[in-house]
């Protein structure tokens, strides 16, 4: 986790002091957001009536991660960042996949298979800094966290029982990232989980579907500073979606500072007019709060129809017809757009980066007085 050294804070408040810092920042303040995808489908498994049925589904989802070889992934998000260059980026579905021997157990007593398969933040890092050293992690947060066990190689007659062969477990993540050595700081970093989640039937046990989101106080190169906050709402209940945007904006949230300018990136799940109610909820629900987009929608952004990425998997641009990534503010006085693109619209290396597109804006950050805030 990064720090944010007393000798930067003090050289920030000396800087306001004298005036050196200027009302607007002299260059943008570059911002993105990122989901990564997990890289396979999980309802199968979720809605698997039987425990055989478990057992096959996911097994499909190990092949399917396979299949959409995160490792090869990250060299084209990764040139994807490096081109924009983003001082500061919120990712989602940073998953971590891990492996075991076979163990019924763990859908009783938990997850605990430890054997690394694919580490997407690891695996994304390497590659943006492969030359020199150009990002570092801010904060980590794990959301769901959940192992069965698979049949991976799909022949129910080989393997064990069922003809499970190996454990799977998945444990989500969301991520900051910061730019290094771009006079960016950081500080007071943290990361939380949502009060409301959604609760799935996995084979008669209850299992909450945990997300929740990380933040970070910042500057950048003489910008006033500012909050900033990346989350991932839930995708499969409208009602949950909006209760966890209500806690991003009330009172105490993450993104509810009085004393910092704050700025929101994640996949919302949720937009005003590209998708349809109940859909509509959350997204509404954070403009009443006083949030306003600060990114275009001119392409959409999400999402590919296939859950298979590679380039002739069925994927194709048309698919994107619809806004769930975002990045927003509730000081649009402090805080001005710049310009906005869509990034990742195209494969790369023979698959698409992901099943959602980038999202990337350059603000300006400025003080403002109270006056220019008056109704």
């Amino acid at each position: 986790m990064r720090s944010f050294h007393m000798r930067s804070f003090a050289f920030i408040s000396l800087a306001l002091t004298l005036g050196i810092v200027q009302t607007a920042t002299a260059q943008p303040v570059n911002t993105m957001t990122r989901n990564l995808y997990l890289g396979a489908n999980l309802t199968p498994a979720i809605v698997a009536p039987t425990l055989p049925a478990l057992v096959a589904a996911t097994g499909k989802i190990l092949r399917d991660v396979t299949h959409n070889d995160f490792p090869t992934r990250a060299e084209g998000l990764a040139q994807e960042i490096l081109e924009k260059k983003p001082d500061l980026i919120g990712l989602q579905e940073v998953a971590l996949w891990r492996t075991a021997a076979v163990n019924f157990a763990v859908l009783v007593t938990g997850p605990s298979a430890t054997d690394v398969r694919y580490d997407y933040l690891e695996d994304l890092l390497g590659h943006l800094n492969q030359r020199k050293q150009e990002y570092e992690v801010v904060v980590v947060q794990e959301e769901f966290d959940f192992e069965a066990p698979a049949d991976e190689d799909g022949d129910p007659t080989t393997g064990g029982f069922l003809g499970a062969d190996i454990n799977g477990r998945l444990t989500m993540r969301d991520v900051i990232l910061a730019r290094s050595k771009a006079y960016v700081r950081t500080w007071n970093e943290q990361g939380g989980h949502f009060t409301n989640l959604l609760p799935v039937d996995i084979l008669g046990t209850q299992v909450p579907v945990v997300r929740g989101w990380t933040a970070t106080d910042a500057w950048v190169r003489g910008s006033e500073p500012f909050r900033f906050v990346n989350t991932h709402l839930e995708a499969f209940h409208p009602v949950v979606r909006a209760q966890q945007a209500g806690e991003l904006v009330e009172a105490g949230g993450p993104a509810a500072s009085d004393d910092l300018p704050v700025i929101l990136v994640g996949d919302l799940n949720s937009d005003d007019d590209t998708v349809t109610f109940p859909d509509t909820l959350a997204y509404n629900l954070l403009l009443d709060a006083g949030m306003v987009p600060i990114s275009t929608d001119e392409p959409l952004s999400c999402c590919l129809n296939s859950s298979l990425l590679g380039e002739g998997d069925g994927g194709d641009i048309t698919d994107f017809d619809h806004q769930v990534d975002h990045i927003m503010t509730r000081n649009p006085h402090n805080v001005l757009l710049r310009h906005s693109e869509v990034t990742g619209l195209e494969p790369v290396n023979g698959f698409w980066n992901s099943d959602h597109a980038g999202v990337f804006s350059a603000l300006m950050l400025r003080r403002v007085s109270p006056l220019e805030v008056q109704p």
